[in-house]
């Protein structure tokens, strides 16, 4: 996979690094604790980035993050046709409009719904480098209300319409029209549950020369509860993460990289089993001395091949960033972060939302 991160973003991100001071001085939290949030990807393991947080050894932390996202993606045809119904008014899609697409040229796709994710990490220290974590994560479909921000926002700045006008908003639609399956859900088939948990072993911070930290860490998703469509794929996950960091007085940069043993999925659209590799690049601002701010850059192969579809939407790399701001008062750390998807904008969400809430009783100094 070609993870080419555009320039212009890897000058910032690694530039910072020459700005870090020579010695480390705590108030750091790492990365912001998104993932893939792109249609169906939050269903396989995606590894969660590292955070820079030590405990004490035989103590407990909790965190709680709350990821929301809006997707709206689609190929060029099925685009260039709700365009151009979009002066006839919004419509509920139903039989017509899925025949339409069919019956476009090559190959088509629309993938229409907005989807909540929570999700408790629990950490437990065993040594002074060892620690373990479990996550249980929930999602629910049968939410929305970012469809009219997310136009307003387009038609303020100008921005191509990419059809929404044409469809009634804060529902769902899934139609896939590929070489490789054809299936259409113009609702959701369940409004949520539980989705497969996470455990994994954490082993860091080993000091590296230049004031570099270095942690591994691997991780087990568990079908407990087999397939399930858009809950579970039913099937066995892991991977593992290598993550590098540099802080300073007030600055501090991140590198993490990861690779997942995908097992692939059966529905709606088959997916085979793979390696799927991950980069993530990041910096993080001390503001004051109690809120910091982060940038960062996520990069991913995409699950689809040519198998599945020659559409190059769906094949290409995926392409994320995020902002975010980071706030401890206390034994709580509290986040806001904000993500949204550059590129290849037809196979990710176009908006992303985080809140986070850990809880930090036990800090190592």
């Amino acid at each position: 996979m070609a993870l080419l991160l555009r320039p212009a973003l890897i000058a910032v991100l690694l530039g910072a690094a020459s700005c870090a001071a020579a010695q480390e001085a705590g108030g750091f939290y790492g990365l912001l604790r998104s993932r893939d949030l792109s249609p169906f990807g939050f269903l396989r393991l995606d590894m969660r980035p590292a955070h820079a947080v030590t405990i004490e050894r035989g103590t407990w932390a909790v965190e709680t993050v709350l990821d929301y996202q809006n997707t709206w993606a689609l190929s060029k045809g099925v685009e260039s046709y709700l365009v151009g119904l979009e002066s006839r008014g919004r419509r509920t899609l139903g039989a017509t409009e899925v025949q339409a697409i069919r019956d476009l040229d090559g190959e088509n796709y629309l993938l229409d719904f907005e989807a909540a994710m929570l999700s408790v990490t629990g950490h437990y220290k065993l040594s002074e480098r060892w620690s373990l974590y479990g996550v249980l994560s929930a999602v629910r479909y049968d939410v929305g209300w970012l469809d009219g921000t997310i136009e307003n926002f387009h038609d303020a700045l100008g921005f191509s319409s990419f059809g929404r006008p044409a469809v009634v908003r804060d529902r769902a639609a899934l139609i896939y029209d590929l070489k490789g399956a054809q299936v259409t859900l113009l609702d959701r088939p369940t409004s949520g549950g539980w989705l497969d948990p996470v455990i994994g072993a954490r082993y860091g911070d080993i000091q590296l020369p230049r004031n570099w930290k270095l942690t591994a860490e691997v991780a087990l998703k568990l079908p407990l509860r087999g397939e399930q469509s858009l809950i579970s794929t039913g099937r066995t996950d892991y991977g593992a993460q290598l993550a590098l960091r540099r802080t300073g007085l007030r600055h501090a940069v991140y590198l993490n990289t990861a690779i997942v043993r995908y097992a692939g999925v059966r529905e709606p659209v088959p997916q085979e089993e793979q390696l799927v590799p991950t980069l993530i690049l990041g910096y993080e601002y001390r503001w004051t001395q109690r809120t910091n701010i982060n940038i960062q850059v996520y990069a991913s192969k995409s699950v689809y091949s040519s198998k599945q579809t020659d559409l190059s939407e769906l094949t290409g790399d995926k392409y994320q960033y995020s902002v975010g701001l980071r706030h401890r008062r206390g034994k709580w750390l509290w986040t806001f972060g904000f993500e949204e998807n550059f590129q290849n904008v037809n196979n990710t969400p176009d908006v992303g939302l985080q809140f986070g809430a850990a809880w930090i009783p036990h800090s190592a100094r």
